[in-house]
């Protein structure tokens, strides 16, 4: 008799829902297109806690088909439009919250894509910058624009790439882009998770280990002021496994007394796996019958890479 394999997690990520599509970003995931996600997932998938599922792991009692939800970042639209659709389905999410911009803050990266979207003219020229010309002409051309010049400053030292964007896009300007205390408040109050995610979201790998304990430790101590309950699960920033975090700061995050981290290393998670490495995808497909082929497809990468 042949056995079934045994269960596997699986995690999905999100960043933002927006209340209407955006013609720059095509792919963003929007209110309708998350709503059906939403109907495909509790139909076809276990879905629960991240906390509960990381228990059930350890136990060797995850059910079938078990899968997780979660959000990065701390984008305001998660509080404005993923909670109430959240709530219709009954489902629940975990919130891994950069801290550093809540209240008015902007991240680095949505003041790059605010300068390509506001540029006038079918050219953008960031020569004095050391980062090229761009043509613009179309949302095409834009997306293309914005891609180049986020990978030319990714991976600069955070200090550096503060004064280069300073430089570049002058002045952050948030309107209401990412999430007030008061909404991380509502979000734990409404039955979800929130998860640390640093102060600043520096690539843990570019700076000292010093540097990136305190980054975790005050992300984790602001959201427990805020919300007056302990936060037991982070998530690295952009997370990519060897290239963004090592082993020096999968160690860290357990030495900090975190029960769960989550990677961005595409795969499902099994019993005795890592659990300060669970990878994490993104189901991009709009369409249900893609939607789903995307979730099966994940489900055959048993395997996460690990921090060489």
């Amino acid at each position: 008799m042949r056995l079934l394999p045994p269960p596997r997690l699986s995690i999905l990520i999100y960043h933002r829902v927006l209340a209407q599509p955006d013609p720059l970003f095509p792919g963003e995931v929007d209110a309708v297109a998350f709503d059906r996600q939403l109907g495909l997932l509790k139909r076809c998938f276990k879905v629960m806690p991240l906390l509960k599922a990381v228990r059930l792991l350890e136990q060797d009692r995850l059910p079938r088909r078990a899968a997780c939800i979660t959000f990065d970042d701390g984008y305001a639209d998660n509080a404005q439009v993923a909670l109430p659709i959240l709530q219709r389905h009954g489902l629940c999410a975990t919130f891994f919250i950069a801290t550093g911009f809540l209240d008015g803050g902007q991240m680095w990266n949505d003041r790059v894509i605010a300068l390509v979207r506001g540029a006038a003219g079918d050219r953008l020229n960031l020569l004095e910058h050391g980062l090229g010309c761009f043509d613009i002409g179309s949302m095409f051309m834009r997306r293309r624009a914005i891609a180049a010049v986020l990978d030319a400053l990714k991976y600069l030292a955070p200090e550096q790439r503060l004064e280069q964007v300073q430089r570049i896009c002058g002045a952050g300007k948030n309107a209401g882009v990412m999430m007030s205390s008061a909404q991380v408040l509502a979000l734990h109050r409404s039955g979800m998770e929130i998860g640390a995610h640093t102060v600043s979201h520096p690539i843990l790998a570019r700076i000292s280990d010093l540097a990136a304990s305190a980054e975790i430790r005050q992300s984790r101590a602001q959201l427990e002021c805020i919300t007056g309950a302990p936060v037991s699960l982070f998530a690295y920033p952009n997370g990519k496994p060897g290239a963004d975090y090592g082993q020096n700061h999968v160690d860290i995050v357990r030495q900090l007394g975190f029960q769960a981290a989550v990677a961005t290393s595409w795969g499902t998670a099994g019993s005795g796996e890592d659990r300060f490495q669970l990878p994490r995808f993104t189901p991009w497909d709009r369409n249900r019958l893609g939607f789903l082929l995307r979730m099966g497809q994940n489900m055959f990468r048993t395997t996460p890479t690990g921090p060489g």
